[in-house]
């Protein structure tokens, strides 16, 4: 096909489709984060006590990662598009709610509703990106703003979270996302065409009900995991309840004519590796944000916003580096990127074990955050390629929820793992080394977070193996599937 006709061929709007996409994006990005910044305040405000404080979080990750897969299948039948715009505008609704929250059970409510809306709202648009962009050197630009937003938008969110926090209210940190979203939803309604899956669309009744329940299990014994431990009673029935209905639901999915999640998704060694690998290094990197966070504000004392600025460097690392993967994925393929991008940003996490309650930034954090943005860059953006290679148009809203529902079960099992590792390894220095006086309990947390370091390191390793082994597409690979992947 010559380039006249390839060219009359693209959507004309396409590149105003992915600014879109990408708003929407670093809306539901900047918000996992930003509210991280906001606890304090929401704590005081409305008398939320220390127990129930992580509802600000929980609530929102349990909607949202227990009903993705509904989300992508939905908006496979019922319109990308359509179902695009309901997600910005029910999401936009349920933020102004909770920026208007007048108890902590309201607060709640908004942030479960958020997570409904964010589940319809992500996939859909990971999957106009797919059907959107056919050649595959624009494809992997595309996939390159998008990585570079989902890298690099948690540091900008604990920024713009601590300049609002800090000079309006933690309210804003909610209400910031209404005229965003509608703006988005407005410019959607213009720019983004319309797309369907074809065939039958029947839904998959028993399969909604045991991965909704079994996936809501999984996140919930995660955690409880986090905040009574790995052996609490609750924590191992919402385990067991949810490995017997996750078994259920792929015995299900083996069985029925139109099942929720094709088996095909994910046994295909690309897509399967991808979403494996997405979990290992959702579960190795949020330790990055949560532990240097708390090292910075609790042992150097730094303010949430001061603290939010220390992240920059990462955030502007994604972004450089994500221009970078992108010029490259098309003429090196997916590998070649992944595996050493996944060692350097392993080797950087290393590096943080160096510091202590006496250490600096500049000298021992900032060397390691951009060593780590630098790596993450390169795996981001084949990764969301590699997860959605050679889907059909029918499993491209499914195929696209998995991406996420990898990502949101490995940061729940990250939290609830590194917690633990962290307090385990913060009592047992404390109870040997007395003889440091009052500067025991800094010492003691620092070494916590360090030895939570070392863990996440080693996961990040062994995505890069997971990777090595099961990625065996190349450029001509994916030239050859990409741009068929749309139609």
């Amino acid at each position: 096909m010559s380039k006249q006709e390839t060219d009359t061929t693209l959507d004309p709007t396409r590149w105003r489709t992915l600014f879109v996409v990408a708003i929407s994006q670093l809306m539901l990005i900047l918000d996992s984060s930003i509210m991280n910044i906001a606890i304090p305040s929401a704590k005081v405000d409305l008398g939320i006590s220390d127990a129930n404080q992580q509802w600000i979080i929980t609530a929102y990750t349990l909607a949202f990662g227990s009903l993705l897969l509904l989300g992508g299948r939905i908006g496979d039948f019922m319109g990308r598009k359509k179902i695009f715009i309901i997600g910005l505008l029910g999401f936009a609704g349920a933020s102004a709610l909770g920026g208007i929250a007048s108890t902590q059970g309201l607060l709640f409510a908004s942030r479960a509703l958020q997570g409904v809306f964010g589940a319809l709202l992500a996939p859909a648009a990971l999957a106009i990106i797919s059907v959107t962009f056919t050649v595959p050197k624009e494809r992997a630009k595309a996939f390159g703003v998008f990585g570079a937003i989902s890298g690099g938008g948690a540091a900008i969110g604990l920024i713009v979270g601590g300049v609002l926090t800090e000079y309006t209210s933690w309210r804003w940190c909610l209400g910031v996302n209404t005229p965003i979203a509608i703006l988005a939803a407005i410019l959607a309604a213009k720019f983004v065409h319309e797309s369907k899956a074809a065939g039958d669309k029947k839904y998959d009744i028993p399969g909604v009900v045991t991965a909704t329940a079994g996936l809501f299990a999984l996140t919930y014994g995660f955690n409880e995991a986090a905040r009574e431990g790995w052996t609490d009673s609750l924590t191992l029935t919402f385990f067991a309840v949810a490995v017997v209905l996750l078994v259920a639901f792929v015995v299900i999915e083996s069985k029925v004519a139109s099942p929720l999640m094709p088996l095909r998704v994910i046994t295909e060694r690309n897509r399967g590796g991808s979403y494996l690998g997405s979990l290992i290094v959702g579960a190795g990197l949020f330790s990055m944000f949560l532990f240097l966070g708390l090292y910075l504000q609790v042992i150097l004392g730094y303010t949430p916003l001061h603290s939010g600025f220390a992240f920059l460097p990462f955030s502007v690392g994604i972004i450089i580096f994500a221009g970078v993967a992108s010029q490259l994925l098309p003429k090196i393929g997916p590998k070649p990127l992944m595996v050493p991008g996944l060692i350097f940003a392993g080797i950087g996490l290393l590096m943080l074990t160096r510091i202590t309650p006496e250490t600096g930034y500049v000298t021992h954090v900032l060397p390691s955050l951009l060593i780590m943005s630098s790596g993450m860059a390169l795996v981001f953006i084949p990764l969301t390629s590699t997860s959605l290679h050679g889907v059909s148009g029918r499993d491209t809203g499914v195929a696209s929820a998995m991406v996420n529902t990898s990502q949101q079960i490995g940061g729940s099992l990250g939290v609830a793992l590194l917690n633990t590792i962290a307090a385990t390894a913060t009592t047992a220095y404390a109870a040997t080394h007395t003889e440091l006086g009052k500067m025991v309990q800094p010492f003691a947390v620092t070494h916590g977070f360090t030895t939570a370091f070392k863990v996440s390191a080693a996961l990040l390793f062994a995505g890069a193996i997971v990777l090595f082994f099961f990625i065996n597409i190349g450029k001509e690979s994916l030239v050859e599937t990409e741009g068929a992947a749309a139609h």
